[in-house]
């Protein structure tokens, strides 16, 4: 099991940034790790994942943006999110795979609970 608890996330106007943050319980080092994020209405989408070989992978929305790390001694990933835009605005989740070199939608076996992210302008 991979229990994933999120935290971060709130509002802030447009140009502004936020962190979110996720611990997985579990060893998560052989598997892929990410965000995800729906807009009200909307579906989800792939925000970022990191595979198994520590290659990041961005959604081209958010490239030059959004940047993912990880913190192996603290077993923590964040997500720092910079130029916030209104279009930016949706519940993002933390994410992670049972395989360890791709994280696409169909891939995710453990979802985090998810927080609000509100970009005004």
């Amino acid at each position: 099991q991979v229990p994933l608890e999120e935290s971060g996330g709130g509002s802030v106007q447009t140009g502004g940034s936020l962190r979110l943050s996720c611990i997985p319980s579990g060893d998560s080092s052989n598997k892929c790790v990410g965000w995800f994020r729906q807009a009200p209405g909307g579906e989800r989408e792939g925000v970022v994942n990191m595979d198994n070989s520590g290659n990041i992978n961005y959604a081209a929305f958010v490239k030059g943006r959004f940047t993912m790390s990880k913190d192996s001694a603290k077993n923590t990933l964040s997500l720092q999110m910079s130029d916030l835009k209104p279009e930016d605005t949706a519940m993002y989740y933390c994410a992670a795979a049972e395989r360890g070199d791709r994280c696409l939608d169909n891939d995710i076996r453990y979802w985090g609970q998810g927080t609000q992210v509100t970009v005004s302008s």
